[in-house]
């Protein structure tokens, strides 16, 4: 069996990993965790975003307000 993290140990640890944060509207963004902070704003670089799975825009860095943030997880590696 694995051992349990908390929310907090799990954000820690993915700090400089690529994720998936999708919003409450729906879109998903999807690049290299720069920083977050005790209300979920979330900094990204590299950052992809994609509107119904199609990937729609490019920048190089994001900063997301924590309160559109519906869930942030580790983005699977492609290929």
């Amino acid at each position: 069996m694995s051992k349990k993290q908390t929310p907090s140990e799990f954000l820690k640890k993915i700090i400089g990993r690529p994720v998936v944060v999708k919003l409450n509207s729906g879109v998903d963004y999807r690049g290299v965790l720069a920083c977050l902070d005790g209300y979920m704003n979330i900094a990204l670089e590299q950052t992809e975003e994609y509107v119904n799975g199609q990937l729609k825009n490019k920048y190089g860095d994001a900063f997301i307000r924590g309160n559109n943030v519906l869930y942030i997880s580790m983005q699977k590696r492609r290929g």
